[in-house]
């Protein structure tokens, strides 16, 4: 490895606040600092205590994760952009911080009280706490989700005493102040399920992200696609691609995937010839995909094992093929795009070679323990915990030998520093993830008020109903129906909430029309993923485009046409789960395939390009409908599709014999 093995804080510390949050962090200056730094790896730390040594009550674990968190975040986020420049901390703000930490001591110190109140009926400090408590979290998401998020659950709220006053399915018989505020913040609310998940699994995989980062397997990870693809056609694109796959796996947020590789990978592709949208796009719709990679998949991948009772393991095995879907489709857009505009691949002496990647093939190791403990059967925050401990190994063992071979110190001077040295990353590494986290923390927070209100209210059963009744007519509209709720939902709100608020609200319809519980949910989950990259609001997108200087619109319609086929793949696991790994190994394999081709056609369709020249008008219909036939998994559909598909490619090479090469085109 380099030298500076590992990364710097500031390095560490990316810039997707600047690209995801509504308001900027505030540069916290001298003492301030230092304690902010400080709390914020012992919270942390407190995180890692609880899950791997010693439990704590649940309540009071999710309290304490909730409102340390929001400590810590008024503390770091301005209430404005406009004031995020000042150095410093409004007396306000400290007015928030206090009333933050002030709330899991209530549950610390009167915990028996609350629990026997719990039957009983809450007094007036357990309802103020409550109240106060909501406030907080609406705050706390607003500053560092945004203010659509807050918005959505302030409906929510209100709708718990609008309800008698609206009409059909929305009716309810209205709900007291003092159960809507016990309902909304404790156990079926705020301190909930959804909570639970962010203050185990989410939070120890942003720790093991981070610490990946730290030790630089991002960027190995990005030298191994340069070395597999970057000679190729089109070969900066194709590497997006393969690097989205790589890191993906490890990151389950979109924008901090386009943040971490675009830097990278923009400026390699539009220095090949891709024009500025274009470049945004891959990058963009490479990056979703990370959200749908396992075996780190998007927060609301856990948040989906926690609702169904499956192991982890089982969602991730159940979302690899369409991920593989994913990719494949964004890999030979980049393929087939690169042949129409002419683009070549990087010159070889500018590519690393296989002699580095093999000597350093050590920097996968963390992510190959994770996966092999993940299949035995581990926890997946025990199997993370082991992730991060192979992950420090890498990074005092690398920094070690560079001190010794490189600087020539001796192996008593080079074993203390390299510990002083390591020790001050993992420092570093702690607090910048609970940076990373702490959105996280909000949304979940919030989609817990959601959640509130679907049980208090119970509105999800009345849309059940309204499924079923929609699902009498055609299972299609209804299907059509949760998508359409799903998008819309992850609509300038991050993924998880997306999901969660989707999955409260669609997916228990889905189930009574007799879709099977983990096709509903990963139906909704994939969605609400690709709302990041569905305008008119797309997250993702709108982060590359701001990086590459692209239209933020055209840069969206793009990154849609790149993942034109997984939009369709959703509702091919729901006609056949083989595309869920579910079922038998041999109708598993075909339905692959079969997919496979269907994806390649659909790519011919939408870029008119097919083998060595460009597709006719028609034949691009025709190419797009023997897709769609091929994904659909059944014996008639795959043979015509095939029969199709292998007319079209012979029509193709009969009438271009020779590949066309376009003039290279220059980036604009």
């Amino acid at each position: 490895m380099q030298g500076d093995t590992l990364k710097t804080t500031a390095e560490v510390n990316t810039a997707v606040d600047d690209m995801e949050f509504a308001t900027a962090r505030r540069e916290l200056p001298g003492f301030i600092g230092l304690a902010w730094r400080a709390a914020a790896a012992a919270f942390v730390g407190f995180h890692l205590w609880i899950l791997l040594v010693e439990p704590v009550d649940p309540t009071i674990s999710r309290a304490i994760h909730v409102f340390f968190g929001a400590a810590l975040g008024f503390t770091l986020f301005a209430p404005r952009a406009a004031t995020s420049q000042a150095t410093r901390v409004p007396l306000l703000d400290w007015v928030l911080v206090l009333a933050s930490i002030a709330i899991p001591f209530h549950y610390i110190l009167d915990a028996d009280g609350i629990e026997m109140r719990s039957f009983m009926g809450p007094n007036a400090t357990d309802l103020w706490v409550a109240g106060i408590g909501i406030l907080l979290v609406l705050e706390f998401t607003r500053r560092t989700a945004g203010l659509v998020m807050p918005l959505i659950a302030c409906v929510f709220i209100g709708y718990c005493f609008v309800g008698p006053w609206l009409p059909g399915i929305l009716y309810h018989r209205g709900v007291a102040f003092d159960q809507a505020l016990v309902e909304l913040f404790n156990n079926n609310g705020v301190l909930g399920t959804i909570v639970q998940v962010s203050a185990s699994f989410i939070i120890m995989f942003v720790v093991f992200a981070t610490f990946l980062q730290t030790s630089r397997a991002g960027d190995y990870f990005n030298d191994v696609a340069l070395t597999l693809v970057g000679r190729l056609r089109g070969g900066p694109a194709k590497v997006t691609v393969l690097s989205g796959i790589m890191f993906g796996a490890i990151s389950g947020s979109a924008v901090a995937n386009v943040v971490a590789s675009g830097a990278f990978t923009i400026p390699m592709m539009r220095r090949v010839g891709y024009d500025r949208p274009t470049a945004a796009a891959i990058e963009a719709s490479s990056s979703t995909g990370g959200q749908i990679t396992p075996p780190v998949m998007g927060a609301g991948a856990f948040i989906m094992a926690e609702v169904l009772g499956v192991p982890y393991m089982e969602i991730a095995l159940a979302g690899l093929i369409p991920a593989l879907l994913f990719y494949v489709a964004n890999y030979i857009h980049c393929d087939l795009n690169a042949r129409k505009l002419g683009i070549r691949g990087l010159p070889r002496e500018e590519l690393p070679r296989w002699s580095y990647i093999l000597r350093h093939l050590y920097m996968a190791a963390p992510l190959v323990l994770l996966m092999v403990m993940l299949f035995q059967g581990y926890s997946p925050f025990r199997a993370a915990a082991w992730g991060i401990a192979a992950t420090l190994l890498i990074m005092f063992g690398t920094t070690l030998v560079h001190r010794v071979m490189v600087q020539r110190q001796n192996i008593l001077a080079a074993t203390v520093a390299t510990f002083v040295e390591t020790g001050q990353a993992i420092y570093a590494t702690m607090h910048n993830s609970m940076k990373e986290v702490m959105q996280l923390i909000a949304v979940c927070a919030a989609a817990g008020i959601v959640a509130g209100v679907i049980g208090v209210t119970g509105v999800g059963g009345r849309f059940a109903t309204m499924l079923l009744e929609v699902a009498g007519a055609s299972s299609i509209l209804a299907m059509i129906f949760a998508m359409v709720v799903a998008v819309i939902l992850g609509m300038g709100v991050p993924t998880t909430a997306a999901y969660a608020i989707a999955g409260a609200v669609v997916a228990p319809g889905l189930i009574r029309i007799g879709v099977e519980p983990l096709v509903a949910h990963m139906f909704i989950f994939y969605f609400a993923v690709l709302s990041s990259i569905t305008p008119p609001v797309a997250l993702a997108s709108f982060a590359a485009a701001s990086m590459a200087g692209a239209d933020m619109w055209r840069t969206s319609v793009i990154a849609v046409k790149l993942s034109l086929a997984t939009f369709i793949v959703p509702y091919l696991f729901w006609m056949s789960p083989a595309l869920l790994a579910q079922g038998p190994l041999l109708l598993i394999l075909v339905a692959f395939a079969t997919a496979c081709c269907g994806v390649f056609l659909l790519a011919c369709a939408t870029e008119g390009w097919m083998w060595n020249g460009p597709l006719a008008l028609p034949l691009r219909f025709v190419s797009g409908a023997a897709g769609l036939l091929l994904m659909v998994p059944e014996v008639v559909t795959d043979v015509t599709g095939i029969a199709v598909g292998i007319a079209l490619l012979l029509w193709q090479k009969r009438t271009y014999p020779e590949e066309i090469v376009p003039a290279a085109v220059r980036p604009t």
